[in-house]
Formats: C-alpha cells, structure tokens, sequence
C-alpha cells in the first residue's frame, strides 16, 4: 500500500478541534454532497500563495454541496507559527470559508497519506475518494497559474461526471513531521503520479 490515500478508497474518520474551539468528525460534514479534505498551514509560502483561490472554490461550490475541511497537521515543535493559537489567529484574520482543524498527533496526516501543504482530497457521495493532489499548478504565485486542478475536479463532479484528471502531485512544502527534519518525508511516500 502506498503511503497516499489511493483513488476509491473511504475518507478516514477523525476527531479533531477546531479553531472554532468544537470537535469535528466525518459525522459532522454527513450533509455536504461532496467534501474536500485539504492539508494546510499557516506559514507556507505555497499556502498562503494560493489560500484566496481555495477560498473561491470553496465559495463557488458550496450552493452545489461542497464543503471544506482544511487540517493543519505541522508539528509546531518544527514551526511554532502553525501551534493552535496562530490557527485561530488566522482564521479571525482571514476569515476563511472552511473548517480549521488541528492534528497535534498527526494521525489524521498519516491516515491520509498526506504528502504537502497544500495537499487535497476530494470525496464523493460516499466518501470515496476522487481526486488526490495540487490545488492549482502555480500555488505559490497564483497570478501564474495555468491550471486550476481544484476547480476543474468539482465543476466535473457538481455536474455528475467523472474527474477527467484525478490523480496530480501535490505542490507546496513538506509536512513538518514532528520529531524529524523539516524536510524529512517517509519512506514510502513518493509522487502520487
């Protein structure tokens, strides 16, 4: 098995709080038609590059049933800047139209497979998995980008069709995984394609 969540596989189920100070699981996203499961930060220049177009998305979609979870998973022992403080910190800065949930053990990270930040997961009706990787092909300077791979896979799916480019490699930094080097990536996480 790869280290990466592979395509038809079930969204692992998590307990996690969020800034807004609940707790959240699959259970809690049951309603939304479609969810996307993104792995983010505060810091990464590739984040913050390209968090206005995740916010399009997500505001684009949600009257079709889409809704967005982002799950910060960096040890903040490697970068203090992505501790839970900084998280709501942010949101109350930025107000972002998702929930912002904390991974302090990274179990969630590790149970998705999660390579990068930003690293995304789109899920269909039943939660299984149909698009894995980059949001847009220029995340850390937007005003570049030439595909926006995020948009094209839930115009695709809103509209009942299957994603015509499901699998991409995630672009953005490691996962601060803690403990290790912050460049440090498991072994058997490779490119997704």
């Amino acid at each position: 098995m790869s280290f990466t969540l592979a395509l038809g596989d079930s969204a692992p189920d998590f307990a996690l709080k969020a800034t807004d100070g609940q707790t959240y699981s699959l259970e809690q996203f049951a309603s939304a038609r479609f969810l996307v499961v993104f792995f983010t930060c505060n810091h990464c220049p590739f984040v913050v590059g390209s968090d206005e177009l995740t916010r399009e998305a997500a505001e684009k979609f949600r009257d079709q049933g889409v809704q967005f979870v982002g799950i910060n998973a960096n040890s903040e022992t490697t970068h203090p800047d992505d501790s839970f403080e900084h998280m709501v910190a942010r949101m109350e800065e930025h107000k972002f139209p998702w929930t912002y949930l904390r991974d302090d053990t990274q179990e969630t990270a590790r149970a998705y497979g999660a390579l990068r930040t930003p690293h995304f997961y789109i899920f269909d009706e039943a939660r299984k998995l149909v698009y894995t990787g980059r949001g847009v092909d220029n995340p850390r300077e937007a005003s570049k980008l030439t595909v926006n791979n995020l948009d094209n896979a839930l115009t695709e799916l809103v509209a009942g069709q299957p994603v015509s480019e499901p699998l991409t490699n995630p672009i953005g930094c490691n996962v601060k995984w803690d403990g290790q080097d912050a460049h440090w990536m498991p072994a058997e996480a490779c490119d997704l394609v």
